[in-house]
Parts: structure tokens; sequence; C-alpha cells
């Protein structure tokens, strides 16, 4: 499977009469906020576990229809966007496999999606397409409230087809969330999961770490601290459930990068020790280089 982005290579988005989202949480009302505010959908209908979520989805202007049910919310849909845990989206997909539309996608927002996208692909069913995606969009903050249909713009969204999913289903997932503003990249699901393990998982663990660090140091340490200290730390005040999930589902990609970012620290430790002030220099001019090329 080719490693590119494909955002200029994708064909426009073809709209569909019903999509369906399951799980209208941050990320989920944001689909539905955007594919209602672009026109992506004729009708957007939406399943939550909650009854109090459900109340709150009654006056919202981007669903049309509430559903008790997740089967109920995706017998007629075109495009299913499975938006909740990790550890759910497998069990929602064989849920509602059996109702679903021939030809019909389902797409997802987990982050991690070796483990999701080849049980999924084992589940066979009525001629639906399973083609996984994690849009790199999320926050700490959680639920409908803190949505917004322009989360997604600019921001990398990774599709993760097998070899065997069906390339039309690909393109038209691409299509997805390229419509919602989101540059998007094909990967493997092995290739993802390495990636996302680097970039997002081993920072979560790392600001997590350190905050649980501190926390055993004196009270005041933390009244000290500087809007540089919370910066760094802004993303451990995450979901400690969603992301023993994410621990869990891409734990051997995590181990590896936690391994070899040990060896970084030793390197920095030793140079310390030595006092080597040109490695020091060295480390700090090439991650202001890196973090200066994300601006």
């Amino acid at each position: 499977m080719a490693h590119k982005e494909i955002q200029k290579e994708s064909a426009p988005y073809q709209k569909v009469q019903t999509l369906c989202v399951l799980a209208p949480g941050l990320l989920g009302a944001s689909v539905a906020m955007a594919c209602k505010e672009n026109r992506m959908a004729e009708r957007v209908h939406i399943w939550s576990r909650r009854a109090n979520s459900r109340a709150k989805l009654v006056d919202k202007q981007w669903c049309d229809e509430i559903f008790d049910s997740p089967k109920g919310a995706a017998a007629q849909a075109d495009l299913i966007v499975i938006c909740a845990p990790v550890d759910y989206i497998v069990p929602l997909y064989k849920e509602i496999g059996p109702i679903l539309k021939t030809g019909a996608i389902v797409t997802d927002v987990g982050s991690t999606k070796s483990i999701i996208c080849r049980q999924a692909q084992s589940i066979q069913e009525t001629g639906a397409h399973f083609i996984g995606a994690h849009p790199m969009a999320g926050s700490e903050k959680t639920g409908m409230d803190c949505a917004c249909a322009d989360l997604f713009k600019n921001r990398p969204c990774i599709i993760a087809p097998l070899e065997e999913s069906n390339e039309l289903a690909t393109q038209r997932t691409v299509q997805f969330w390229k419509s919602l503003g989101a540059i998007t990249y094909i990967k493997t699901p092995e290739d993802h999961d390495e990636i996302v393990a680097h970039v997002s998982h081993l920072p979560h663990l790392l600001a997590s770490s350190l905050c649980k660090f501190l926390d055993q140091k004196p009270e005041d340490w933390g009244l000290l601290s500087s809007m540089g200290f919370k910066d760094t730390t802004r993303i451990a005040a995450g979901d400690p459930g969603l992301w023993k999930a994410i621990l869990e589902t891409n734990h051997e990609e995590i181990r590896r990068a936690l391994s070899e970012y040990q060896d970084e620290l030793h390197r920095i430790q030793s140079a310390l020790t030595n006092g080597d002030l040109a490695e020091l220099f060295a480390v700090l001019q090439q991650g202001k280089q890196f973090r200066d090329r994300l601006a």
C-alpha cells in the first residue's frame, strides 16, 4: 500500500443520503456538525449510549434523528462513523454488521489501527466495507459540548486500509475525511501504530508520568510552575480510561518507542554528567529546529 499524502489526488466527495455517527463525543459531534454545515449528507442519524446525551441532541441542528440503539441508527446509513473508544469500535461494528446496507462504508476515529482493522476485516458481513481512519484532531477535552465544525480543518487524518480492502471504499473514505478539511494520508495499520506510538502515545505517557512524578514533590512546586510546564503537560489532562484502552491496544509499539527514548535520555544524562556542553547544545538546537518545522 502506498504511503503518501493523497489530499490532491482523490475525487470530490459524493454526498450521501444518510450519515450515521455512533457515539457523539468531541470527534463524533464534530463530524456531524461539519457534515451538516457542508451539506455532505441529506440526513444525519446519531446513536448515543447515554440517555442524557440523547436528550441533549434533541435541539441540535446537526442531528436529524436520534436512536437508542446502534442498529437503529445504522440500518439505512450509507456511511457510518464509529467514534467510540478504541475497545468499543469492533464490538459496535460486529453489532451493526448484520443490518448494514450492501456497499455501506464504515470508518472510525480510533487512535490505534492494527488490531481494530484486522478484527473488523475478519467479520464477514453483507457487503459492507470497514476502512479504518484516525483524524489527528483530538484534545484533552471531551464531550459534544466541546465539538466544532472546523475541528478537522488542516489536521492530518490517516486512512489505514488493509491490502485486501475494497479500493473504491478506501477512496470514498479518503474523500469523506478530506471534505471535512483534513489532510489525508494512507498508511498500513501497522505503520500507523508505529507512528502514533512515537508522536502521540509516547508524549502522553511522558506528560502523565512527569505530572505523577511532580505530584510526589512539595505541593507548592506545582503552584510555582510556569506556562511552559502547563503547555508541556496539557495532554496529561486527557481521560485516563480512554488512554488505558489506547495503551492496551498498542502496547508493543509504545514499548519500543519508550525503549528508544530511554536511550536518548541516557545520552542527555551522560552529557550532563560529563559536562559535555556541546552535546547538550546540539540537543537543544536540533529540538528547536524540529519544533520550528511544526509551526
